[in-house]
């Protein structure tokens, strides 16, 4: 059954790597290489979202062939307003990371 108090967010959305066609939802700028579900979850709770449950033992959809992950968020915002919350975080500690 339908969830409509939550939104799902699947790792696939922020993998560089993937095309527009594969299931990223964001420009490349936005995205980095390869993430994880820990760096999800820490990015989510960066961006003052709490994750009330996670998976990486699924598969996205569009690559089932591969197992993905997600997170699920309560909705209190638009999905595209969360994702580039989440994608901000996510690219600000990869830079970090990098340095």
């Amino acid at each position: 059954m339908k969830d409509y108090d939550h939104i799902v967010i699947w790792l696939d959305y922020f993998n560089k790597t993937l095309s527009r066609q594969k299931g990223r939802r964001l420009p490349k700028e936005k995205c980095i290489f390869d993430p994880s579900l820990n760096e999800l979850v820490e990015s989510a709770k960066a961006a003052g979202l709490e994750p009330t449950e996670s998976d990486d033992q699924v598969r996205f959809p569009k690559r089932p062939f591969v197992r993905s992950g997600y997170i699920m968020l309560e909705k209190k915002l638009p999905k595209t307003q969360v994702l580039d919350k989440i994608s901000e975080k996510m690219v600000a500690k990869r830079a970090k990371q990098s340095k």
